[in-house]
């Protein structure tokens, strides 16, 4: 993959991480460093904990999200929870995908599209998988 291709990438999920932290709390409690963990087996990508905690801390500061410290032993971890508010946002977010967005989405994907080649002009039929 080019440098370009990788920006592209890169750019692309930077535009997705808030909904992803958002939809991972959702889903259980969390701590951050799980956050971490999971968006980079999600993404294939490796995430720094300086891109997801500020994120965390964002959501924490705009009631989306609620922290809690619990006490393992001699450590102290803070857990992160979804708020009535962030699941309202969170729903808002699956409205806006389940608009004409998701048609591009499933594009992408790869579902039942028509792609031309560049060189040649022609156009190729993906089967729906």
């Amino acid at each position: 993959m080019t440098e370009i291709e990788r920006g592209l990438v890169r750019a692309t999920l930077r535009g997705f991480n808030r909904a992803i932290i958002l939809w991972l709390v959702s889903q259980k409690r969390r701590s951050g460093y799980e956050v971490v963990k999971e968006m980079s087996r999600l993404t294939h990508q490796h995430f720094h904990s300086g891109v997801v905690y500020p994120l965390l801390y964002e959501f924490e500061e705009r009631k989306f999200i609620t922290s809690k410290w619990v006490t393992r032993g001699r450590r102290r971890i803070k857990y992160y929870s979804i708020t009535h508010k962030g699941t309202n946002l969170l729903n808002h977010l699956r409205r806006l995908f389940e608009m004409p967005v998701r048609e591009v989405l499933v594009d992408l994907l790869g579902r039942g599209r028509q792609v031309a080649e560049p060189t040649k002009g022609r156009v190729h039929r993906y089967s729906k998988h």
